[in-house]
């Protein structure tokens, strides 16, 4: 399990440092020890400071879960910044994001501070608590209280300010420095003469009592435990007995009492309740600690030790009653099931693996290889036929020419199976500055890491999780991968229509949209190399007919109108550039003209028009057709996979809805007869461009739904 531990130390990064600070830091040693041991349970550990950057730290660290998916947890030992009520900041934060969490809520936390409030409820509930009285400010009215009192601060911790006073002048001096350094009112209680019992708990409904524990304070000073002790400044030695020496009776009365606080305020998981037991062994509850200390020499911790939790078993134990609490069990779902039932493990194998996921898609961002880098992408092939390798695939020869198309399949074979097509180029012009790789809590950047990057993580993960389970070479699997989508699959285009006439079903890892779609049907596209040659004219003179840049700017105007947006044809302008002399006006023009379109049909008429409109009239001119990708036509079979897509995706509580694109993908070479679903990439924005990214979140589900159409074999393809 991911496990973030969130303390309080540096205390510096907050928009102001504003109100009451908090006086309370946590030990590194003890943070470190912490990390050591929540590391020996077998979970992966980070630490945060709890400030304004811990949403984004944790979210990066954790990211959103699917549904069904066990979250992380955070270890909460965090004492607040500043202001009121700083033990509640953190789970506050938590509970907003949705993060569980270790040790009590918000509530507890406030009333425990609270100690007015705390004894107040004590007393309603009939736990014995020692009279007591609330100074609001100085000059107060004397409380009708006999003396000796305890003062201390009415929100703090740590014994902060507390102080044994014997007269009224000791009591308003006390009280004034408790005004002055601490702003908030006093409480003075009655002082109970007597042993000081501290009884650490551990769990829920009910929870496990530790042992109790006796503070030894020895002949010097005064009979209670001041901050000066607890951080070693008094001069004094204080020693922790535990278990303490008490008869049966009184331990258990100790324990029911300390039972009785914990339920009280509301409190999870541990919580240590300090009280004093007088002459007749009479025990009052002095206060709730809801942050109990994870010190070494702390009675907390001792009381652990004796019913042989050592320091690494209690903060595992921690989070197992921790996780029972918002899990309902303590323990992370067994994999035997999955043994059983290979799709479950192989789900349970991805979730778990998140990381190693992410880890993939940044070694990919890494590797460059652009579609006009001959190298690059000789390296890339390299890199994957390693990993095809290496999960026991064998190539597929006849699909394989070592520079524009690489096959491989698994020892079924790819006839009649399910084929894998994605791309090593990044289709991204030279011009086009590198982007490195970087996370930020919902998305991941990196070069090509959404038009190629993440497909091919997808494919390798996905077929590592199934031989996890021993199911990859049951299953028909072919993959394609081909180097040239950045030049339209001009020269991978035989061993791609070969490939998929071959397969049942095509699956293609083009990039998807935000949003949980997939792609069952895609517009062709159509490019045209215009060319128009006229005569260099001098600027300034007058010629009865239009310069060449006028006559074809004209000319494309027309060829925009024969658009039709319902019909789903259009014609736009790619590119244009001019050529001309020293001091003369343009006379040679080059232009791209760019065709989407639904029907052959359409586009067949629209290019008869473009070659009227673009017909020689005074000026040499040729529109000549480049590139012709087809389009992917929505079929029965791509919309049964989509069907079956979709129940898989209800299993993380995704809807797995369906759309059509406007731009072309080498799902347009897949034969008719074939069942094909495309943009099953992760989400993505800004693609093409040095921003591009996938959603985390998204890249996760893609591979889970890529590997549970896997697992079916094409049965439910109707044709």
């Amino acid at each position: 399990m991911k496990i973030a531990i969130v303390y309080n130390r540096e205390s510096r990064s907050v928009i102001n440092l504003f109100g009451v600070p908090n006086q309370e830091t946590i030990g590194l040693k003890t943070v470190a020890r912490l990390r050591n041991s929540l590391k020996a349970g077998g979970h992966q550990v980070e630490s945060f400071e709890g400030d304004k950057d811990l949403i984004d730290n944790l979210e990066e660290f954790m990211p959103r879960v699917l549904k069904g998916e066990r979250p992380g947890i955070v270890f909460n030992i965090s004492y607040g910044i500043q202001g009121q009520a700083r033990y509640t900041h953190v789970p506050s934060i938590l509970e907003m994001v949705g993060v569980p969490y270790v040790g009590s809520g918000p509530l507890a936390h406030s009333l425990a501070l609270d100690k007015v409030v705390a004894k107040m409820i004590f007393q309603q509930r009939g736990l014995s608590t020692p009279a007591f009285a609330v100074l609001e400010s100085a000059g107060f009215e004397m409380p009708d209280l006999p003396f000796p009192l305890i003062v201390k601060p009415k929100n703090e911790s740590v014994s902060f300010g507390i102080k044994v006073v014997h007269n009224e002048d000791e009591l308003r001096d006390a009280s004034q420095n408790i005004f002055d350094k601490f702003s908030q009112p006093v409480l003075a209680e009655q002082y109970i003469e007597g042993r000081e019992i501290n009884v650490g708990l551990l769990g829920n409904n009910p929870p496990d009592a530790l042992p109790p524990a006796e503070i030894l304070f020895g002949k010097d000073g005064p009979a209670i435990y001041t901050y000066e002790d607890k951080t070693r400044k008094s001069g004094r030695e204080i020693g922790v007995r535990c278990p303490a020496d008490l008869d049966a009776e009184t331990t258990a009365r100790a324990q029911e009492l300390a039972r009785g606080a914990f339920t009280a305020l509301g409190c999870y998981d541990c919580a240590r309740v300090d009280m004093r037991m007088d002459a007749d062994g009479q025990l009052y509850i002095l206060e709730v600690n809801s942050l109990p200390s994870l010190g070494e020499h702390g009675s907390y911790v001792q009381g652990a030790e004796a019913v042989g939790l050592d320091f690494t078993g209690l903060v595992n134990r921690l989070v197992e009653v921790a996780s029972a609490r918002y899990f309902g069990t303590p323990e992370p779902l067994s994999v035997e099931p999955g043994r059983k039932d290979p799709r479950s493990q192989v789900s349970f194998y991805l979730t778990e693996r998140r990381d190693a996921l992410e880890e993939r898609v940044e070694r990919w961002t890494r590797l460059t290889s652009r579609t006009a880098d001959p190298v690059g992408l000789q390296d890339a092939a390299r890199a994957f036929d390693k990993s095809m390798t290496d999960l026991k695939l064998r190539p597929i020869s006849d699909l394989t020419d070592d520079r524009f198309s690489y096959g491989w399949e698994t020892k079924t074979g790819l006839d009649g199976g399910t084929l894998l097509l994605a791309h090593l180029d990044v289709p991204l012009d030279p011009s086009v500055p590198v982007q490195v790789f970087r996370r930020d809590p919902e998305w991941l950047y990196g070069e090509g890491v959404a038009s190629s990057r993440a497909g091919l993580a997808m494919i390798e993960m996905s077929l590592t999780a199934l031989r996890s389970a021993r199911q990859l070479h049951r299953l028909p699997i072919g993959v394609l991968a081909y180097t040239d989508e950045g030049t339209d699959c001009r020269y991978s285009l035989k061993a791609i229509k070969d490939a998929a006439s071959r397969a049942r079903r095509v699956l293609v890892l083009r990039p998807g949209n935000v949003g949980d779609r997939v792609i069952t049907s895609r517009r062709g596209q159509r490019k045209y190399s215009l060319r128009v040659v006229g005569t260099p004219r001098r600027p300034g003179r007058p010629f009865r007919t239009p310069d060449v840049v006028r006559w074809t700017f004209e000319r494309l105007e027309r060829a925009s109108q024969l658009s039709r947006p319902r019909a789903g044809l259009s014609v736009s302008v790619l590119d244009f550039k001019t050529e001309h002399y020293p001091v003369l006006l343009p006379h040679r023009i080059s232009a791209t003209l760019l065709v989407t379109y639904r029907e052959e049909e359409r586009a067949e008429a629209a290019e008869a028009e473009l070659q009227k409109i673009f017909k020689k009239d005074g000026y040499e001119c040729t529109l000549k057709l480049v590139v012709d990708r087809p389009p992917m036509k929505e079929r029965r079979g791509g919309l049964a996979l989509h069907r079956f897509a979709a129940t898989l995706g209800e299993e993380w509580g995704a809807e797995v809805g369906k759309e059509s694109s406007v731009w072309p993908s080498a799902a347009g070479l897949v034969p008719a007869k074939t069942a094909a679903l495309c943009g099953l990439g992760p989400a993505t924005v800004n693609l093409y461009t040095p921003q591009e990214a996938i959603q985390r979140i998204s890249l996760l589900q893609r591979t889970l739904l890529l590997t549970g159409l896997l697992f079916d074999k094409g049965e439910k393809d109707v044709k």
